[in-house]
């Protein structure tokens, strides 16, 4: 067993599985992942190139160093002072990240919360998740077809303290930044992936039992182009 897989097998053998969400922060919840490749063997320019929406997927599953990367992109930490792959305004990070995993090897399917300082997933909900989510999101098959989606949210307060009524705008442009950076990861990955807007806020929030502070604000779901 890979090092980095000991502590994920350690934690989910003390999973409660219940159909509710349960706190992800003890530490009995962390799951370690891989560490992230620093250098890649695509150019940004050919990746810019290469970069479309894919909305169609092959029924092979995600490994999990291929979903470590593409969080670690996403909004993983650069800089012993926290900052992060995506900017962000003030440098207050109010993105939340949230992946809904189907069929990804050496991960059970459930719900969980990316934590960028740690490089960690905390598990929240365990259990098949990706038909109530494509059916918050307008029923958009894709998102259960594809073996993981990642859930883009935002504590807008957070950016609000600092710059008052211009926070959404800034929250919103912080969201494309991270989007981009999942198209780009998932390109020169080999994979696809597509940045969905239109689901039904309520009912996303029910789906992945956020915080009352927390707005879904994107998804993507990520998998083998077909």
């Amino acid at each position: 067993m890979q090092p980095y897989l000991r502590p994920l097998a350690c934690a989910l053998s003390a999973w409660v599985l219940s159909s509710g969400a349960v706190s992800a922060q003890g530490d009995d919840r962390r799951l370690a992942l891989p560490p992230p490749d620093l250098k890649g063997t695509m150019p940004v320019e050919q990746a810019l190139l290469q970069r479309r929406s894919n909305r169609e997927f092959a029924a092979a599953p995600l490994g999990l160093k291929e979903v470590s990367q593409v969080l670690w992109a996403a909004q993983g930490v650069t800089d012993p002072r926290g900052l992060r792959t995506a900017p962000s305004a003030g440098a207050l990070a109010p993105l939340e990240l949230y992946l809904v995993a189907g069929n990804v090897t050496g991960l059970p399917a459930g719900l969980y919360r990316y934590h960028p300082e740690s490089h960690a997933l905390f598990a929240i909900r365990a259990g098949e998740l990706r038909p109530q989510l494509a059916a918050a999101a307008l029923g958009q098959s894709v998102i259960r077809d594809a073996p993981a989606a990642l859930v883009i949210a935002a504590e807008v307060q957070r950016t609000r303290n600092r710059y008052g009524d211009r926070a959404e705008r800034y929250v919103h442009i912080e969201v494309g930044h991270a989007a981009q950076n999942v198209y780009l990861q998932c390109t020169a990955s080999g994979l696809g992936t597509v940045l969905i807007g239109a689901f039904d806020d309520l009912r996303m929030r029910e789906t992945l039992g956020l915080p009352a502070e927390q707005a879904p604000l994107g998804l993507m779901p990520i998998g083998r182009k077909r």
